[in-house]
């Protein structure tokens, strides 16, 4: 049986990962990013609904205190 040369695999494997790593660096370099998250100022708006003012029962027993 002829043997498994595996002179070359070192550099196959080697220059697999250089190629992948420099093709996900070319893909996230694609993306742009906000300088700081900080500056962005979200408006939140309060919606009125029809149930935020009401006091029902279905909140009243978690509030009592226990007998």
């Amino acid at each position: 049986m002829p043997q498994l040369d595996t002179s070359t695999w070192f550099i196959t494997i080697t220059s697999m990962i250089m190629t992948l790593f420099i093709l996900f660096q070319l893909k996230i370099s694609n993306y742009s990013y906000p300088a700081s998250p900080e500056s962005i100022e979200l408006k939140t708006q309060k919606h009125s609904t029809p149930w935020e003012m009401k006091w029902t029962k279905i909140y009243l027993p978690l509030l009592l205190p226990l007998r």
